[in-house]
């Protein structure tokens, strides 16, 4: 992915000059549309103050894993992302079902609190997580369960597959409708390899996870970090960052979901 200064993936138009998108700000390059309403547990996080109308002023995405609880990367509420300090953004919502970003379907309730991980690494990477409080709750029907530690779908070669609204092309195609990329998880020491340390980040196992297809052209890119990461039923990462969109060799890094189901669990109500 492109290393561009504020964006899992210059988010949104926006009625007002929006930041444009990170380098970890990341969505789906190779996927597929899928009926949101069908998987009412990714979410994406709106502000139309800060990125306007268009597209319901989306900019990233979550997972609902509690009634009121919506998990999704730090990063996503940086001064970097949002132009501001994310206590001055007074208008921070989550959707929910909405097919079409250009329509009013679906579900759109008001974050009443937020928890952004105070460990959070701005020079790795890792503890990329925050939690966020609804006002009101969803259906307890549409949430999924985080993966604990140990979980088979860590396992090198799972089918995993990622969420989100954002580039499809990676050369700012932001897709209207929700979309899937069906990837593989990729072993700790592979990815290791590829990112022992750079501009992007440092891949760290403990709080990290990849996820790819060994030929590319199926990943995260520019316009839904935060989005979830999906393996038996269960999210166990949450896209954070990476190099490229797609590219052979450059896998998508994830935030190790059952690293940080203990803080997650500690932050909700």
């Amino acid at each position: 992915m492109p290393s561009l200064i504020p964006v899992l993936l210059g988010v949104v138009l926006a009625l007002v000059p929006a930041p444009q998108a990170h380098a970890r700000d990341r969505a789906v390059v190779g996927g597929r549309p899928v009926d949101a309403a069908e998987h009412p547990w990714v979410v994406a996080l709106s502000s139309r103050d800060r990125f306007g109308n268009t597209r319901s002023g989306q900019f990233c995405g979550g997972a609902l894993v509690g009634a009121r609880t919506v998990i999704t990367a730090a990063h996503c509420l940086s001064r970097e992302v949002l132009g501001v300090s994310h206590g001055d953004v007074d208008d921070l919502h989550v959707i929910s079902g909405r097919n079409d970003l250009g329509t009013g379907s679906g579900r759109e309730v008001k974050v009443s609190k937020k928890w952004i991980n105070p460990g959070y690494n701005t020079r790795t990477n890792a503890g990329d997580i925050a939690v966020l409080t609804l006002s009101d709750p969803m259906p307890s029907s549409s949430t999924i369960p985080m993966a604990s530690a140990g979980d088979s779908g860590y396992a090198a070669g799972s089918a995993a597959e990622v969420y989100g609204w954002g580039d499809i092309s990676g050369n700012g195609d932001y897709a209207p409708r929700l979309r899937v990329a069906d990837v593989d998880m990729i072993e700790d020491s592979a990815c290791s390899r590829a990112y022992r340390s750079g501009p992007e980040g440092a891949f760290d196992k403990a709080s990290m996870v990849c996820a790819a297809v060994a030929e590319g052209g199926r990943d995260a890119c520019q316009g839904d970090s935060g989005g979830p990461l999906v393996v038996k039923g269960k999210v166990v990462g949450l896209v954070s960052w990476g190099a490229g969109c797609g590219e052979e060799g450059r896998p998508g890094v994830y935030t190790r979901v059952s690293a940080v189901a203990g803080l997650v669990r500690e932050h909700s109500e």
